[in-house]
Protein backbone atom coordinates (compact mmCIF):
# COMPACT_ATOMS: atom_id res chain seq x y z
CA UNK A 1 0.00 0.00 0.00
CA UNK A 2 2.52 2.37 0.77
CA UNK A 3 4.54 1.91 -2.17
CA UNK A 4 1.40 2.75 -4.51
CA UNK A 5 0.92 5.66 -2.31
CA UNK A 6 4.75 6.75 -3.16
CA UNK A 7 3.90 5.69 -6.92
CA UNK A 8 0.64 7.86 -7.01
CA UNK A 9 2.31 11.30 -5.34
CA UNK A 10 5.09 10.51 -8.02
CA UNK A 11 3.23 10.32 -10.83
CA UNK A 12 0.70 13.21 -9.24
CA UNK A 13 4.04 15.65 -9.35
CA UNK A 14 4.91 14.85 -12.92
CA UNK A 15 1.74 15.86 -14.14
CA UNK A 16 1.54 18.85 -11.93
CA UNK A 17 5.25 19.96 -13.34
CA UNK A 18 3.55 19.24 -17.20
CA UNK A 19 0.84 21.60 -16.42
CA UNK A 20 2.94 24.43 -14.84
CA UNK A 21 5.44 24.45 -17.98
CA UNK A 22 2.72 24.61 -20.44
CA UNK A 23 2.34 28.41 -20.11
CA UNK A 24 -0.53 30.77 -22.16
CA UNK A 25 2.05 33.31 -22.94
CA UNK A 26 2.60 35.11 -25.92
CA UNK A 27 3.10 38.71 -27.23
CA UNK A 28 -0.40 40.33 -29.22
CA UNK A 29 -0.11 43.94 -30.66
CA UNK A 30 -0.07 46.29 -33.80
CA UNK A 31 2.87 46.72 -36.72
CA UNK A 32 2.75 50.50 -38.04
CA UNK A 33 5.05 51.91 -40.76
CA UNK A 34 5.84 55.30 -41.95
CA UNK A 35 6.39 58.05 -42.98
CA UNK A 36 4.52 57.08 -45.55
CA UNK A 37 5.08 59.94 -47.95
CA UNK A 38 7.96 62.45 -47.83
CA UNK A 39 5.25 65.04 -47.40
CA UNK A 40 2.92 64.76 -43.93
CA UNK A 41 -0.06 67.20 -44.36
CA UNK A 42 -2.08 67.96 -41.23
CA UNK A 43 -4.82 65.65 -40.19
CA UNK A 44 -3.83 63.06 -42.88
CA UNK A 45 -2.27 60.16 -41.24
CA UNK A 46 1.58 59.85 -42.16
CA UNK A 47 1.71 55.96 -40.89
CA UNK A 48 -0.14 53.12 -41.72
CA UNK A 49 -0.60 49.31 -41.19
CA UNK A 50 1.77 46.80 -41.90
CA UNK A 51 -0.14 44.65 -43.62
CA UNK A 52 1.19 40.68 -44.00
CA UNK A 53 4.22 41.31 -42.83
CA UNK A 54 6.12 38.68 -41.38
CA UNK A 55 7.93 39.20 -37.70
CA UNK A 56 10.41 36.35 -36.98
CA UNK A 57 11.30 35.83 -33.21
CA UNK A 58 14.72 34.91 -32.07
CA UNK A 59 16.31 32.79 -29.02
CA UNK A 60 19.65 31.84 -28.02
CA UNK A 61 20.59 32.69 -31.69
CA UNK A 62 17.91 30.32 -33.53
CA UNK A 63 14.51 31.20 -35.00
CA UNK A 64 11.78 30.13 -32.68
CA UNK A 65 8.58 31.18 -34.15
CA UNK A 66 6.95 33.85 -36.88
CA UNK A 67 3.69 36.12 -36.94
CA UNK A 68 2.26 37.31 -39.91
CA UNK A 69 0.15 40.43 -39.50
CA UNK A 70 -3.45 41.02 -40.44
CA UNK A 71 -4.46 43.43 -43.19
CA UNK A 72 -4.91 45.68 -40.21
CA UNK A 73 -1.10 44.83 -39.12
CA UNK A 74 -2.15 43.26 -36.05
CA UNK A 75 -0.77 40.10 -34.66
CA UNK A 76 -1.24 37.23 -32.02
CA UNK A 77 1.57 34.87 -31.49
CA UNK A 78 1.93 32.70 -28.68
CA UNK A 79 5.24 32.41 -27.07
CA UNK A 80 7.07 30.87 -23.83
CA UNK A 81 8.00 32.89 -20.95
CA UNK A 82 11.78 34.18 -22.34
CA UNK A 83 13.23 37.63 -23.63
CA UNK A 84 13.43 37.57 -27.76
CA UNK A 85 15.35 39.29 -30.06
CA UNK A 86 12.55 40.15 -33.16
CA UNK A 87 13.44 40.55 -36.86
CA UNK A 88 11.45 41.44 -40.30
CA UNK A 89 11.15 38.18 -42.34
CA UNK A 90 12.26 40.53 -45.54
CA UNK A 91 14.41 43.53 -44.19
CA UNK A 92 15.30 46.35 -46.35
CA UNK A 93 18.34 48.66 -46.18
CA UNK A 94 16.48 51.65 -45.92
CA UNK A 95 15.29 53.76 -43.08
CA UNK A 96 15.64 52.23 -39.25
CA UNK A 97 13.82 49.14 -39.76
CA UNK A 98 11.62 47.36 -37.12
CA UNK A 99 11.61 49.08 -33.29
CA UNK A 100 11.85 47.65 -30.34
CA UNK A 101 14.65 44.85 -31.75
CA UNK A 102 14.15 43.09 -27.84
CA UNK A 103 10.76 41.79 -26.13
CA UNK A 104 9.81 39.87 -23.12
CA UNK A 105 7.32 37.66 -23.09
CA UNK A 106 5.87 37.04 -19.21
CA UNK A 107 4.18 33.87 -17.81
CA UNK A 108 0.57 33.86 -18.04
CA UNK A 109 -0.32 36.17 -20.18
CA UNK A 110 -0.18 38.18 -23.57
CA UNK A 111 1.94 41.60 -23.30
CA UNK A 112 0.94 43.83 -26.27
CA UNK A 113 3.90 45.11 -27.97
CA UNK A 114 3.39 47.95 -30.87
CA UNK A 115 6.34 47.60 -33.42
CA UNK A 116 7.13 50.31 -36.02
CA UNK A 117 8.70 50.28 -38.76
CA UNK A 118 11.38 53.25 -40.34
CA UNK A 119 10.64 53.54 -44.12
CA UNK A 120 13.12 56.24 -44.79
CA UNK A 121 11.52 58.00 -46.48
CA UNK A 122 12.10 61.99 -45.72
Amino acid sequence: MRLLAIALIAALSVVAGAQATGYRSGLQGKVTRGPTSPVCVAEQPCSGPASHLTLVFWRDGRVVARATTDGAGRFRIRLAPARYRVSRAAPTSVGRGLEPLVVRVVPGRFTTVDFSIDTGIR
